[in-house]
């Protein structure tokens, strides 16, 4: 049973979010991370509706860049693509619907600063969208996708998101250096599904860094932007 208050506080998100859904249960559902069910009998949480909605938002991604950039080669879309449905621009689209306010955490994920990680931001979106893709159908999840994601995929192809740092700082080192940028892993933390990565990078005796992210290939990117741009500014 849902608790006046919360059903009061799920209103006025929906009102916020520009939809209303016809099952407040499946509404909330979309906002219980998994610690709750680790710490309270409860044995739902929102990770199938995760599952379900990063498809979809997938799938309509795909389509708006398909419809957006005629001109665009099958590569080129997959990078816009991947950096529109990535942790960055999940999470930064979650606070923008104040997703951190709803969120059901338990005790220990909600100290440890829960509402404030990039990864629960962006999986609760996903789940969110899947549960409005099963309350109110596809058209709906693409109306709301679209509003929220159209712009992000503006800012993306309008800025340098799609350069590959690697490579450009590997061919600043060679051009200036003679020699390759060396990667170190300095830390890794969390559980397989919510992993994430710590890069440093050492160019010419100086080490830059270190950049995180939910793999090492996106730690390293990041670990060679912050070196190439301090380069390239010298």
């Amino acid at each position: 049973m849902i608790e006046p208050g919360r059903k009061k506080q799920l209103a006025a998100f929906q009102k916020t979010a520009g939809f209303r859904f016809k099952s407040l249960e499946l509404l909330n559902l979309s906002f219980v991370h998994r610690s709750v069910s680790n710490e309270t009998s409860c044995r739902q949480n929102n990770e199938r509706l995760e599952f379900l909605g990063d498809s979809i938002l997938g799938a309509v991604c795909a389509t708006l860049l398909y419809e957006k950039f005629p001109e665009k080669p099958e590569g080129e879309l997959a990078k816009i693509k991947s950096v529109a449905v990535s942790e960055e621009v999940l999470s930064s689209v979650a606070r923008i619907l104040q997703i951190d306010t709803m969120l059901l955490l338990g005790k220990g994920e909600d100290l440890s600063g829960g509402r404030e990680k990039k990864a629960i931001l962006a999986d609760t979106l996903e789940a969110l969208i899947g549960a409005l893709y099963l309350d109110s159908g596809y058209r709906a999840a693409f109306d709301f996708i679209s509003r929220l994601f159209t712009p992000e995929i503006g800012r993306i192809t309008e800025k340098d998101y799609l350069r590959d740092y690697k490579s450009l700082l590997q061919e600043l080192c060679q051009r200036r250096y003679r020699a390759y940028p060396q990667y170190r892993l300095v830390k890794r933390s969390g559980p397989e599904h919510e992993r994430m990565f710590w890069i440093e990078v050492s160019v010419n005796g100086t080490v830059y860094g270190p950049g995180s992210g939910r793999s090492k290939k996106s730690a390293e990117q990041e670990a060679a932007r912050a070196a190439w741009q301090s380069l390239e500014s010298n």
